[in-house]
């Protein structure tokens, strides 16, 4: 387990040694692009609103200025309402700016989850084995919240920040330049911070989100393996694993909110800074008389315009890097490409006949040879048999015909064309296959069983599992068919999971049947009626069965005997019995274990 994790920590520092570091990650660009009319739109009504309340210290300056003069009360209470006017107004536009902008930010959460999870599921099943699933997780949960509070509130307020503090320095330099000046030396100062404080709040929270992303694969594989933690009483070691890992994510934490929090009271300070300036540079002005008194007042009107962008302009930068951090960690999932693809010149199998061939066909993962130049014919409608030791490369074998994986020499034919040549969606469309590792889905036992078809026929699921052996057991369940199974099919016991595994592949009509050991969990008599029930079906296509009990296979067509990866012996039950090999010792180790067993059953009453 640690070696796995190892692997896979090392491969996602491979990933992010090859991203391309830019600001902005393109894939994102692209995505806010396809929407750039909305955005447009969103961002004319924000010009919009804020270019009307910069005309609220205009009002005030001839209101303050009217005082002096004596004006009448009439219209002071005219510059009242044209102030009320104007912040409706404002509200109306910013709430129909608000509503297209973090509308469309939802819509690019919305394709981009979409697009990482068809990416996930046309990625190769090698790709699964040294990535971790909280690791995925965690990207399509929390790093793709992160990009959309980057695509809809930070793109918002960093665009009204622009905005708002652009026309707001135009005014102040129509009043008075000077002053203006004073201005601007002070308030860079507070872009100067987030400058420098930015990229280490980047750095730490991507450093965060690599924590959470080990938090969520340690629970996912608590919760998955949870029968094995308490089989083993290892609960008190995993709450400890998983407080130690919870510890470094708050350590991490901590280290982002320190620079975070810089942020806000050097921010106050830079703004009180700019008010204390503006006093003291303001007052002189009006004291002198090269501005008025309303004219200061709409002055430190707009100042204080330009506080809330200001102080938005920290929450924002911050957040931008998060959203910059989180979609990088998505892009180093989207780099990845799938090795199992259709060839550019991929033809369809629109109808199987069923024969398979195997051409001088080896096969390595990650440096090690599993096969050996297999050559292997199996014509249409026959059913053969693959036995030999554990790793011999039994499984290897059966999963190259789907392309589960690809052979690194040698060709696999079905029909007489190789398999990378067939339409892949095809090519497994005629395949049912019933893997060792039984999986089965949090839904009823009908959907379980449909799976993979076209439509659900209730008629052909009964059928099926009928085959399997497994409608007796459905009948004592609660809601039948309807019946919701836990996760993984938790609800069943081992051999009702392979029964509904068969089931599920017999349902699908296919013209090729796989059956890798899947009768090792259910007792001999049932795997019996089972057998008796298969060879009916697996008359009429072409069906490859895999198992270590002799029973299971020997009234296959033809037997392979697989050691070390190479095809040592073939033949049928009685031929390869008769030769006294390796097909022969394991008969005999099993007869061997069953007269052992029935001595201690006897024994034991």
């Amino acid at each position: 387990m640690c070696r796995s994790k190892r692997s896979a920590l090392s491969w996602c520092s491979a990933s992010r040694r090859q991203y391309n570091r830019k600001a902005l990650s393109p894939r994102l660009l692209s995505y806010i692009l396809r929407h750039r009319r909305v955005y447009l739109f969103g961002f004319l009504l924000g010009i919009a609103a804020s270019a009307l309340l910069m005309l609220d210290p205009i009002v005030l300056r001839l209101a303050v200025d009217g005082i002096g003069r004596g004006v009448s009360s009439r219209l002071l209470l005219t510059y009242g309402a044209f102030l009320v006017g104007i912040h409706f107004v404002v509200w109306i536009l910013r709430y129909f700016w608000r509503l297209l902008i973090l509308g469309v930010s939802r819509q690019i959460e919305y394709e981009i989850r979409n697009d990482y999870f068809a990416h996930l599921q046309r990625m190769h099943l090698a790709y699964f084995q040294h990535t971790r699933t909280g690791d995925l997780m965690t990207r399509a949960v929390s790093d793709l919240n992160t990009v959309q509070r980057f695509a809809g509130p930070g793109v918002m307020h960093f665009f009204s920040t622009i905005v708002s503090s652009i026309i707001a320095i135009g005014f102040m330099l129509s009043i008075d330049a000077r002053l203006a000046l004073f201005m601007l030396v002070t308030l860079p100062l507070v872009s100067a911070t987030f400058i420098v404080l930015g990229p280490m709040i980047h750095r730490r929270y991507e450093s965060v989100q690599d924590q959470f992303s080990t938090i969520s694969a340690k629970a996912q594989e608590n919760f998955s393996g949870i029968r094995v933690v308490k089989a083993f009483a290892q609960e008190p070691f995993e709450v400890e694993e998983f407080a130690r890992l919870n510890r470094e994510y708050i350590h991490r934490n901590l280290a982002v909110i320190k620079v975070d929090g810089a942020l806000w009271p050097l921010m106050m300070f830079f703004i009180g800074l700019s008010s204390m300036v503006l006093l003291w540079q303001g007052g002189q002005a009006v004291i002198t008389g090269r501005i008025t008194l309303g004219q200061f007042v709409q002055f430190n009107g707009y100042l204080a315009l330009l506080a809330w962008p200001m102080i938005a302009l920290g929450w924002v930068v911050n957040l931008m890097q998060r959203g910059l951090a989180s979609m990088k960690r998505l892009d180093e999932v989207f780099a990845q490409r799938p090795r199992i693809v259709d060839a550019p010149d991929a033809r369809p199998l629109a109808a199987a006949r069923g024969e398979i061939e195997f051409r001088g066909v080896s096969f390595a993962y990650n440096g090690a040879q599993v096969l050996r130049d297999i050559n292997l014919r199996i014509p249409a409608g026959a059913t053969v048999a693959i036995v030999g030791p554990t790793g011999a490369g039994k499984s290897t074998v059966v999963g190259l015909i789907p392309r589960l994986f690809d052979a690194t020499q040698g060709e696999v034919r079905v029909d007489g064309v190789d398999v990378r040549r067939w339409r892949l969606a095809d090519l497994r469309r005629h395949i049912g296959f019933v893997a060792q590792d039984t999986f089965l889905f949090s839904e009823t036992l009908t959907e379980n069983i449909g799976y993979g078809m076209e439509r659900a026929d209730r008629g052909r699921i009964t059928e099926a599992a009928e085959v399997s052996r497994l409608a007796a057991d459905v009948a004592e369940f609660p809601h039948g068919y309807d019946t919701v199974l836990g996760e993984r099919g938790v609800t069943l016991s081992g051999g009702q999971k392979q029964r509904a595994a068969i089931a599920r592949a017999v349902a699908r009509d296919p013209r090729i049947l796989i059956l890798d050991d899947a009768l090792s969990s259910v007792d001999t008599n049932t795997e019996e009626q089972i057998l008796a029930r298969l060879r009916d079906v697996m008359a009429t296509r072409t069906a490859i069965l895999i198992s270590h009990r002799i029973s299971t296979v020997r009234h296959a067509d033809q037997i392979i005997v697989v050691d070390d990866g190479r095809i040592v012996e073939r033949g049928t039950h009685d031929e390869l019995l008769s030769r006294g090999g390796l097909y022969a010792d394991l008969y005999e180790k099993q007869l061997l274990e069953e007269a052992l067993e029935e001595t201690n059953v006897e024994t034991a009453t």
